[in-house]
């Protein structure tokens, strides 16, 4: 996965493979919940501007995943929202066609930036940008 911002948004395209499927040509939903897992922690590290860990996934399967199309698929996550310690980050999970196929809210338990850096070695935010990257325009 490749990741990137978009206003308040964390992006990422992913182009799904045949080793992947669940049944024939669809998507394995475990893996959709992975995906949909690893970008709302994107969240955390580069919005939120520490580290933390999944503490709850609610993922809603509305459209089958093909696998038989051409492209990738597309993510987009933001944080709805903070109670503490815990953040609240919505992903959504679109097709090869822009539908949108899975939406999840994802709640992270979050750490103090101190504790991040000392204790989990969370290295600074900008650490996770490439010097050049394109605007995600150019990538959707």
């Amino acid at each position: 996965m490749t990741f990137y911002e978009d206003g308040d948004e964390i992006i990422s395209t992913w182009e799904p493979q045949k080793n992947f499927q669940g049944f024939r040509d669809v998507l394995h939903g475990g893996i959709q919940a992975a995906l949909m897992d690893e970008i709302a922690s994107w969240v955390v590290y580069v919005r939120l501007k520490t580290a933390g860990f999944t503490s709850k996934a609610e993922v809603r399967y509305l459209r089958t995943v093909l696998l038989n199309r051409e492209g990738n698929l597309n993510l987009r996550a933001r944080c709805e929202g903070m109670r503490r310690n815990l953040a609240d980050v919505k992903v959504s999970l679109f097709d090869q066609e822009g539908i949108l196929c899975t939406e999840g809210m994802f709640t992270y338990f979050t750490y103090s930036a101190e504790k991040a850096r000392g204790t989990l070695y969370y290295p600074d935010h900008k650490e996770f940008y490439e010097p050049e990257a394109p605007p995600a325009s150019e990538i959707l």
